[in-house]
């Protein structure tokens, strides 16, 4: 894995959907990009694991990353696939401890690792980025309490609807998606995350394309009623 000088006006006009990124004024993200290292990751290859050392701060700017944890029986339990444009690893940078999950390339990645003395050196330089990053930290503590909310008795057809608005979101914040785009996940994948058989999600999935809450394709699900999958997600 070989570090390359970012290519920031790519990168920027990769990010300038990013909900979060695109909140920071221009001279503050340029900063941010400038950070940064560009670091091609094979397929399968491991970028961090559960209780290591944080290297840095890192945005996926192509591919997928898988994030999970063991559980005692040693089985991968998945909490979610990162899509491009998704930045994160933020919380070691701040409380200087160990990794809280394992994160793995479920596809050939593009990553900007932003290490953690270039990420304090650009707080030191440009403190007006530090409420940014606070937004950043809460809105991971809402997704957070949000998954903890589900475990509390949520019907599966609300935890499904949870979870496909976590991962159009990055898994940030639970809120309205703003643009329909289509989520790139199988089947099998959201069994996995929701501890259910591949049948169920395909039933249920069924029914929310049937009232024309979603369509599916290969590999795929695009929502087309964000507003309806949210009161589902309340219930």
């Amino acid at each position: 894995m070989q570090n390359a000088s970012p290519n920031i006006p790519h990168i920027l006009t990769l990010l300038k959907h990013n909900a979060w990124f695109s909140s920071i004024p221009a001279h503050l993200a340029n900063a941010l990009i400038s950070a940064g290292k560009q670091r091609a990751l094979p397929k399968g290859q491991r970028l961090h694991g559960k209780g290591e050392e944080a290297e840095g701060l890192y945005c996926l700017l192509k591919g997928r990353i898988r994030v999970s944890n063991v559980n005692r029986d040693g089985r991968e339990m998945v909490l979610t696939w990162l899509e491009p444009g998704s930045w994160f690893g933020e919380i070691s940078m701040f409380d200087s401890l160990p990794r809280t999950h394992n994160s793995f390339a479920d596809e050939t990645c593009d990553i900007l690792v932003i290490t953690q003395t270039r990420f304090h050196d650009l707080l030191e330089q440009h403190p007006a980025l530090y409420p940014y990053f606070a937004q950043l930290l809460c809105a991971r503590i809402r997704a957070t309490f949000s998954l903890i909310d589900e475990s509390g008795g949520l019907p599966l057809k609300g935890r499904l609807a949870k979870r496909l608005l976590m991962l159009s979101n990055g898994f940030t914040r639970q809120q309205t998606p703003q643009a329909i785009k289509p989520i790139h996940i199988s089947q099998d994948d959201l069994a996995h995350m929701l501890n259910t058989s591949r049948q169920t999600i395909n039933q249920l999935l069924g029914e929310l394309e049937h009232d024309n809450v979603l369509s599916r394709g290969y590999g795929k699900i695009t929502i087309l009623a964000p507003e309806t999958l949210v009161n589902f997600a309340a219930m």
